[in-house]
């Protein structure tokens, strides 16, 4: 029936098929990964503009889609808020530090929930685990009861503004496409809003009662490489006037606290219930995965004074490690007479050796073949030594940035200009994320080559090319079909619509949400 309507109304039978079976193809592609989202709709966009389905005009309109740049900028500016280190801040003062299973959703998912209504949602998410994770191993806090949660969380919040997520941009840009208004930024919220606090409630409810709790394993080797490290209170910092079992630091897996250094005095033995207060040294030893894991406190830092002659900003700087080789000239001499700072643009901030870790200044350890050092330097130590005759091996410890306010609160100041600008309809989404992205460049929030780092450009891809199977599919009159099989099905508009959404459904757990939207689009 279906093909007698296509030959009648007068369409190219051959291109109509060809269009059903790309269809196909691409949902099959994408279920059974026959090849990557990008490589399957370049194949198909480009099979239709050669086969004549569409003209070139078409094929390619999708690259001049607004939606497409504004999300590349979004990504550029979500990017620069991370670089900058300004979600370290916003999540430092907003959610705090959570004590116990149910302080942490408490606090984690609400705010979750709204900074997923204007930020992508994967920072976010990576931004709460990183903090979960670190909180878990302080406060005994189950990770396998709140980490979906926050997942869902973003979710949520994806649905409650227009740059929620990238799936509502390219809707309004087709709904612009088709000669329609557009929505605003807000517009959404009127039903996103309420479908979150919903959510919220049945996560309280639900997470702790279905959800497993899995205590978490930290796995013991042989011959793990210990370091002692110091550790500066700085002014202002959430450990002052804290206990160390109320700040956390009692029962941190793989790494204890030895002493404490205080006004020229040593603290051993330390109790449960000794306070801390600004300006203490506190004495680590530990693996060096554990020793990480305490640049994530606010206001704890390194203490060692060499660190602070580096050059470049502190935001910039990451941890390494290295093996010292036997053709290292610093052999058989102390850290402070190798000038190891002034040769290698670094600081070692401890030594590892045979696994233990070697008490006494650091700066009078002398140096042997094979020694493990705990090193600070610029983010481009890596690329700069790694193939160096110097050491065995280099490797970089997955530390983030520490914030830096002096980036940190202009690049919030741009991201909350960019939500004024387009909530008050002063300019539009596009224009206000391409403004926020260069302002975020030119403030140095965030480098050039990260900025282009930043963007996804497989989903931009992926968007665009779906524009011309969307076209390919409203050009041969599919969509005609579509709709009329819906209405066979159910005669009521509101079966109609519970049709589409059924539909969209199913298919955007079968393809990614962007493509659903696409090919359930014209069924409306």
């Amino acid at each position: 029936m279906i093909l007698t309507d296509v030959l009648t109304t007068g369409i190219d039978a051959l291109q109509f098929w060809l269009v059903v079976f790309l269809l196909v193809f691409t949902l099959a592609g994408l279920i059974f990964n026959l090849l990557s989202p990008e490589k399957l709709f370049i194949f198909v966009a480009v099979v239709l503009l050669l086969s004549g389905t569409l003209t070139p005009a078409q094929t390619l309109a999708g690259f001049s889609n607004t939606g497409i740049f504004t999300i590349a900028a979004l990504y550029v500016v979500v990017a620069g808020l991370k670089e900058a280190g300004a979600t370290q801040l916003i999540r430092r003062y907003l959610v705090g530090t959570p004590k116990n299973q149910h302080d942490a959703a408490i606090r984690v998912l609400p705010v979750t929930v709204v900074l997923s209504a204007f930020v992508n949602n994967t920072p976010i998410v990576a931004m709460f685990t990183t903090l979960l994770q670190d909180q878990s191993k302080r406060f005994s806090i189950q990770l396998s009861s709140i980490l979906i949660p926050v997942s869902y969380a973003s979710i949520l919040g994806g649905v409650c503004t227009l740059i929620g997520t990238s799936t509502n941009l390219v809707v309004d840009g087709l709904v612009k496409q088709s000669g329609h208004h557009g929505f605003s930024l807000f517009e959404l919220a009127w039903v996103g809003i309420p479908i979150a606090l919903v959510g919220l409630a049945y996560m309280y409810w639900a997470a702790p009662r279905l959800l497993p709790k899995r205590e978490s394993s930290i796995e013991q080797f042989d011959q793990v490489r210990e370091y002692l490290v110091e550790m500066l209170i700085q002014p202002g910092s959430e450990l002052i006037r804290k206990s160390i079992q109320d700040a956390g630091l009692r029962n941190l897996p793989g790494l204890y606290l030895v002493e404490i250094e205080r006004s020229g005095q040593v603290l051993s033995a330390v109790r449960p219930r000794t306070l801390l207060e600004e300006g203490d040294r506190l004495v680590f030893a530990g693996s060096p995965q554990s020793v990480l894991e305490l640049n994530t406190i606010h206001g704890l830092t390194l203490a060692d004074e060499q660190r602070f002659k580096l050059d470049g900003n502190s935001s910039d700087r990451r941890l390494f490690e290295a093996v010292l080789s036997p053709s290292n000239p610093m052999i058989g001499l102390t850290i402070k007479a190798s000038r190891f700072r002034h040769r290698y643009s670094a600081v070692v901030l401890s030594v590892s050796r045979h696994g233990e870790r070697l008490s006494g200044k650091v700066g009078e350890i002398i140096l042997c073949e094979g020694d493990t050092l705990l090193i600070e330097g610029q983010k481009g130590f890596l690329m700069r030594y790694r193939n160096s005759r110097d050491f065995l091996l280099v490797s970089k410890l997955g530390t983030p940035p520490a914030a830096d306010e002096r980036k940190a609160i202009p690049a919030i100041l741009i991201f909350l200009a960019m939500i004024l600008a387009s909530a008050t309809g002063f300019i539009s989404i596009f224009e206000s994320s391409i403004l926020a992205a260069m302002a975020m460049l030119t403030m140095r929030c965030i480098s050039y080559e990260d900025a282009g780092k930043s963007v996804d450009y497989q989903v931009l891809l992926v968007i665009a090319c779906a524009f011309a199977l969307g076209a390919a599919v409203d050009s041969v009159g599919l969509t005609r079909e579509i709709a009329a099989v819906l209405l066979q099905v159910t005669s009521s508009p509101l079966g109609a619509l519970v049709a589409i959404y059924v539909s969209t459904v199913v298919l955007t757990e079968l393809m990614i949400n962007n493509a659903a939207v696409y090919t359930c689009r014209e069924q409306a």
